[in-house]
Formats: C-alpha cells, sequence, structure tokens
C-alpha cells in the first residue's frame, strides 16, 4: 500500500465522512446479520446483496450514497469471514495468525471506505507537490504527490484516523529490495536501550517520544467528561501518538531499507513479543508482582519498534531473513564460545570470564545471532580436585 495525505476541502470531507458512514452502516448491518443467523435456524439468511438492493431503495440517505462503496463493504466483511472460518479451521496460510470475528465498527474510530475499478485516468498531477483522486460523488480531491502513484493499483482506499487526518493508500504489490549479492550476512539484536544492534557495530536507537504525550495525558485526567476542553485535549493526545507512530515507522522503514540493500542473509531474534508484553496484574486471587516495572517494560517495548522492524525486513528482504532462538545469545562469547551469566558484566558491557574478550553487549549478542549456531549453555564436566579449587570453582 502506497500512502498519500489526503487535502479535502470542508464541503469534500463532510462528503468523505457521509461515505464513511454508509460503509460503516452496511459493514455493521452485515455482522448483526451474521450474528443472527445460527446453522440451526431452518431458514437461511437473504443473500446480503439482495439485502443492500432493498435497503438502498427504501432509505433515501442510503441511496444518496455510491453503491461501490456499499457494495465493497460487504465484500470486506465476507473476506473477513472467510478468514475468520480459515483460522478457526487452521487453514490459514499463517499458522501463527489469529483472525477474530468481524464486529462492529464505532464512528469517530472506523472511518474509511474502498473505491475498486481504479484506473489511471483517475489521478493526475497537477504540480510537483500537489495530485488529485476521482472520488464517486465528490469529484477530484487533492492529495500530497509525495511520490509517484504505482502503475499497478487496481483500488483505492480513503481513512481518516483518530487524530482527523484523510489520507488515500492505493493498493498494490511492491517490489523487493535487491541484496548486494556478495553474500553478506547480518544479525541484529533487537533491546530496550539500544533498539537495534548489527553485527557490524552500528547501533541504532528508535527515536524516544518527548515529553508531550504524558503533559497531555495528565491534563485529560484532571478534565471533566464530557467537557468540550476534554474533548480538545482528546484530539491534541490522538495527534501527539500520530507523531509518535511516524517517527516510528520512518526510523524502521530508512533501517530495514538499508539493511536489505547492504546485506544479502539477515538473521534477527525469533521474538514472542506478544508474549512477552502480556500484563502482570494478574487476578485478585493471585496478584501480579512488579506490576509498575513490568509496565514500564511493555511501554519502552512497544516504543522500540521491534514488530514493524522485523516485519518491514521479511518484506522488502523475501526469503533472505532467517529467524535463530534468542537463547543465551547474550552469555556467549562471540570469540571462543564459552556461556556464562556472568559474561554479561552490565547492561552494555560484555567481558568473558574465560578469554578476556570485551566488547558492547548488544553487538556481541548480534554477532552470536549472525552467526547463526548458538548451542545450549555448555555443562561443566563436575568440580575440580582440591578444596581449594572447588571454592574457586562455586565462586566463579
Amino acid at each position: 500500500m502506497s500512502r498519500y495525505a489526503l487535502r479535502p476541502s470542508p464541503g469534500q470531507e463532510a462528503l468523505l465522512l457521509g461515505h464513511c458512514g454508509h460503509a460503516r452502516f452496511v459493514w455493521n448491518l452485515a455482522v448483526e446479520q451474521g450474528e443472527w443467523w445460527k446453522s440451526t435456524r431452518t431458514t437461511r439468511p437473504t443473500p446480503l446483496s439482495k439485502q443492500l438492493t432493498e435497503a438502498r431503495a427504501e432509505c433515501e440517505w442510503l441511496r444518496a450514497g455510491p453503491h461501490v462503496v456499499q457494495q465493497q463493504a460487504l465484500r470486506d466483511y465476507d473476506q473477513a469471514m472467510t478468514r475468520f472460518f480459515k483460522c478457526f479451521r487452521g487453514e490459514h496460510k499463517h499458522p501463527k495468525r489469529t483472525c477474530g470475528k468481524p464486529s462492529y465498527r464505532k464512528k469517530g474510530m472506523h472511518e474509511g471506505f474502498q473505491i475498486v475499478h481504479f484506473e489511471r485516468r483517475h489521478v493526475r498531477r497537477l504540480s510537483r507537490k500537489v495530485g488529485e483522486v476521482f472520488v464517486p460523488k465528490i469529484g477530484w480531491v487533492r492529495f500530497r504527490w509525495s511520490r509517484a502513484v504505482p502503475e499497478g493499483a487496481k483500488s483505492y482506499r480513503v481513512k481518516r484516523d483518530s487524530a482527523g487526518r484523510w489520507w488515500v493508500s492505493f493498493a498494490h504489490v511492491p517490489a523487493s529490495v535487491a541484496g548486494p549479492g556478495t553474500g553478506a550476512a547480518v544479525g541484529i539484536d533487537r533491546g530496550v536501550a539500544c533498539s537495534a544492534a548489527l553485527s557490524d557495530g552500528a547501533m541504532h536507537s528508535c527515536p524516544k517520544p518527548d515529553g508531550t504525550v504524558k503533559r497531555l495525558q495528565r491534563k485529560l485526567a484532571r478534565q471533566q467528561k464530557g467537557s468540550k476542553r476534554r474533548a480538545r485535549t482528546r484530539q491534541q493526545l490522538a495527534r501527539a501518538y500520530a507523531r509518535e507512530a511516524n517517527r516510528r515507522k520512518d526510523w524502521a522503514e530508512k533501517l530495514s531499507t538499508s539493511v536489505a540493500r547492504n546485506f544479502d542473509l539477515i538473521r534477527v531474534e525469533d521474538l514472542k513479543i506478544k508474549n512477552m508484553v502480556k500484563s502482570a496484574k494478574g487476578t485478585v486471587d493471585s496478584p501480579g508482582r512488579n506490576v509498575a516495572a513490568k509496565s514500564g517494560l511493555n511501554r519502552e517495548i512497544h516504543r522500540s519498534g521491534w514488530g514493524i522492524l522485523g516485519t518491514r525486513l521479511e518484506q522488502k528482504a523475501p526469503g533472505r531473513v532467517e529467524k535463530i532462538n534468542p537463547a543465551y545469545t547474550s552469555q556467549r562469547c562471540s570469540a571462543c564460545g564459552h556461556v556464562h551469566r556472568k559474561n554479561r558484566q552490565s547492561q552494555a558491557l560484555f567481558l568473558c570470564i574465560a578469554c578476556g574478550f570485551r566488547c558492547s553487549a548488544d553487538v556481541n549478542a548480534a554477532r552470536n545471532i549472525r552467526a547463526g549456531h548458538v548451542r545450549r549453555r555448555d555443562k561443566p564436566a563436575g568440580p575440580p580436585a582440591g578444596a581449594t579449587a572447588k571454592r574457586e570453582y562455586l565462586a566463579a
């Protein structure tokens, strides 16, 4: 998907919101129909396309909207139900992916629609930074021409995010990034203090948020619910979150492109991020421990961009990304192979107690990941003979 910033006029924005309302209304009707019908019922439901035709004949405001927007909402619902049943039966092409059952969409949160049968004559360029796209029953709507519109696009989707910004995304399959062809390999260690450490010594940190979000959150907590000032603060908070997400995505896009261009083989840790960021609250009967510290760690993991970096690497370098078991990568010496928990002197320092190798802890882990053959922790044969040697062994 190639996304562009849409710049509608106030009148066009009202019409776009009407299209979003039509698509959301049809989607919610389809969800209600799916919840009503059960396999035990004797009567089968009327096809959704026929129900849409009857609804357009009865409702003048629905008939005023474009039929292609409403029909595509039904197709999106059918596609979502197909993915849900495939995941339920274990037939999805991504076995670890879970697709939930389609649920109701809410005004202000799910604002968007899709236009199919897109042709090149439906988009034109006005100047170096301004273009226009044709939207049914609205006309030409301007957008920021940040890059060329892809040639193979067959549809586009218009969306409004929580910060009030409009976007138009043209659907196409982007080309992968070609490697250098030299056989160079790299290992990437992802962390909190250093978001991504490469085995060649380069260390990259995802842009950290400033104090804007925290300040607005405290301001929002003091305001009265339902007031206009609280609504304005919520809008400012949504924009602050959007800016953070944009900076994080920009960092991941630039780093993933650079890595895909400079290395032929990319090895990353096989991290279960979803399990790592689970809440530690526990239950009333069995409350968790160190909940505040775990919550802070979860926030930092989300802000480090681990997931988006790994996803973009797999998309830009298909077939060239390998996932390595992260066990003992932070305790193994990349120089001699000795594994011991005391090798990791601190969060940033790695000092091997066997050979004296000194290195950044993140870079050492990245080199182990690059090797790709991290073995299990070495088990010593037993304590040496003699009381003095035994005390030294136990102290080590």
